[in-house]
């Protein structure tokens, strides 16, 4: 199987942005894709997952400063996770990878970065005035 993740860029503060990581290969449901982010200098989060089958989501807790502004969802038929950022923020800044696993995931274990079986290239966005 093979992620390749899109739509990165440079936008300002105060914006929007939506990623989107496209699975391909033999694919098999159920499946679960995880966003994770790594910003500069520091090492890399979980952000959020969404199962293909069911659309469950599990956001991220723990970052106050993500809640209420990460959006994931999915387009089953095109295997597609999209992940839509509003309100962007300097610390945004960083590069975001898609996973993908293949037994799909619920609370804790999405963030473990162990339970993902394959990983897409990340794509940079920066967030700057």
């Amino acid at each position: 199987v093979q992620l390749q993740a899109s739509g990165g860029g440079s936008v300002q503060p105060g914006n929007s942005l939506t990623l989107s990581c496209a699975a391909s290969g033999r694919l098999s449901t159920p499946y679960a894709i995880g966003w994770f982010r790594q910003a500069p200098g520091k090492g890399r989060e979980f952000v959020c997952a969404i199962n293909s089958n069911s659309g469950s989501t599990v956001y991220q807790e723990h970052v106050e400063s993500m809640k209420g502004r990460f959006t994931v969802s999915r387009d089953k038929t095109s295997h597609t996770a999209y992940l839509r950022m509003s309100s962007l923020k300097l610390e945004d800044t960083a590069v975001y990878y898609c996973a993908l696993d293949w037994l799909g995931c619920s609370g804790y274990d999405c963030y473990v970065e162990s339970e993902y079986d394959a990983w897409g290239q990340g794509t940079l966005v920066t967030v700057s005035s």
